[in-house]
């Protein structure tokens, strides 16, 4: 077979992203999923983009953390509301954060990891879940004890 000039620039472009692939597929993940929150007045990056993991189970809702009242976990600087929600994840961090290191659930299910938004978020048998977006999110709420098991097999294997 003779190797044309289209030929050799396929071949170089196919070694070139799969030599891309492989390096980014060696790259782990930190435990925690941590990101910047543009709408907060403090800088940096926060596990659940600065919003305050304890506000999920006291307020039923997200609740926007702040620079006064911050904990460092696992790797991830944590954002809360008040000195009260800062006193109740440093007793039990483990009840209050979200599973699979805030990645997003539904990705974790199926075996790969992806950013989350506060929004997207979801309290099952006493456990915090997040998602990629709300639409994702509904993929995650056909089967959450199915989802759950799926995320629960992969994690932490999925980091890398």
């Amino acid at each position: 077979m003779t190797l044309t000039r289209r030929h050799a620039l396929l071949l170089g472009a196919s070694a070139a992203a799969a030599t891309a692939f492989a390096t980014s597929a060696q790259a782990a993940e930190p435990p925690v999923f941590s990101a910047a929150k543009s709408r907060l007045s403090f800088g940096g990056e926060y596990a659940i983009r600065g919003t305050d993991p304890v506000g999920y189970f006291t307020e039923g809702r997200p609740v926007d953390g702040t620079e006064d009242f911050t904990s460092d976990w696992m790797g991830a600087t944590w954002a809360f509301a008040s000195a009260e929600n800062k006193a109740l994840f440093d007793a039990d961090p483990e009840a209050y954060a979200p599973q699979y290191g805030g990645y997003c659930a539904w990705a974790v299910s199926q075996g790969y990891t992806a950013s989350t938004v506060p929004e997207a978020w979801h309290i099952h048998e006493g456990k915090l879940y997040l998602n990629f977006s709300r639409g994702v999110q509904r993929r995650w709420l056909g089967d959450v004890p199915g989802n759950i098991a799926n995320g629960d097999a992969n994690w932490p294997s999925v980091l890398g």
